[in-house]
């Protein structure tokens, strides 16, 4: 059998297999190839063997790409596929975000077997997540709700929904949609009311950064609009420091030569709520024009919330 032309590292759930599938396709067509020319290889990582307790209390979101990351140091594969949101802002040395292809729908689906939509649950009601962010803006929107822990995969997580362990719940409707579970949201959550995670509903294809073989070839899956909006969301993160111990929702939106943002942090228990939108249009430097809106938004409202935004949260 003829070596693999490039060896694509996912983590081994089901999502992550599917959006790699669909990655993979994308790319073989681009490049005029059979897509098994590409081979899979998956790879669990730590964070999709915690199961019973927030990734906090573990080391945060970054262990979702140790693992992958680790693997492409060594040589063991030539790309990774990410759910962009899931990968820190800084990546360890040596490697680099090569490419972002075409962006989901960003938004949070509302999901719930009794209520179309958050304002519609009744008073008492649980909501399931793991999401300090979705546990924020909810009790924000509806203090007199309460939050339960609900971890796993997508499929788990509606399964324990169906089981009654919390009574509604939000996923990323990109993943549903990746998935083919897209007709199991009741609703879809208005971005502008509760921001989705920085990225949420992009990818991100890690690579070696000294690879120009690996760096020419995703060149052709490359979304210039997806980037530039990355790019605020991303600096909006490193500008609050975000991590998973840190509510934050941030959503840009490029359209043609314009790029709007809102972008908010929130106290843990949804009591607090510091946010900010603004408009730009692009110059000579769209990316890097992106990347200081985010900043400065990052940093007005680090400077409004002050000592607030620390939490110890576990």
């Amino acid at each position: 059998m003829a070596a693999p032309l490039f060896r694509i590292g996912a983590r081994g759930s089901q999502l992550s297999l599917a959006q790699t599938g669909q990655t993979r396709a994308r790319l073989a067509a681009r490049l005029g190839v059979a897509a098994d020319a590409l081979e899979i290889v998956p790879i669990v990582t730590s964070g999709d063997a915690i199961q019973d307790r927030r990734l906090i209390e573990s080391g945060g979101k970054g262990l979702f790409t140790k693992e992958l990351d680790e693997a492409l140091l060594d040589g063991r594969i030539d790309l990774a596929v990410h759910s962009l949101k899931d990968v820190p802002t800084r990546l360890p040395a040596g490697l680099s975000i090569a490419c972002v292809p075409e962006r989901e729908d960003p938004r949070d689906a509302f999901v719930c077997l009794r209520a179309r939509t958050l304002d519609e649950l009744p008073s008492g009601a649980n909501i399931g997540t793991a999401s300090l962010r979705r546990q924020a803006q909810a009790l924000f929107a509806r203090p007199d709700l309460g939050v339960v822990t609900l971890r796993g995969n997508v499929d788990t997580r509606l399964r324990k929904l169906e089981a009654g362990e919390a009574d509604a719940t939000f996923l990323a409707i990109a993943g549903l949609k990746r998935l083919g579970l897209e007709a199991r949201a009741a609703s879809l959550i208005d971005p502008e009311q509760m921001p989705p995670a920085a990225c949420q509903g992009a990818l991100a294809i890690t690579a070696r950064a000294d690879d120009a073989r690996v760096r020419d070839a995703l060149s052709a899956l490359q979304c210039v609009r997806a980037r530039r909006e990355i790019e605020a969301e991303r600096a909006f993160l490193e500008a609050l420091d975000g991590s998973c111990r840190t509510p934050l929702g941030a959503l840009a939106r490029a359209e043609g030569e314009t790029l709007s943002f809102v972008g908010e942090a929130l106290t843990p228990d949804g009591t607090a709520r510091w946010r900010r939108r603004e408009t730009i249009t692009f110059g000579a430097n769209p990316v890097a024009e992106a990347r200081s809106l985010g900043l400065r938004i990052g940093a007005a409202i680090r400077q409004e919330a002050g000592d607030a935004l620390i939490t110890d949260e576990p």
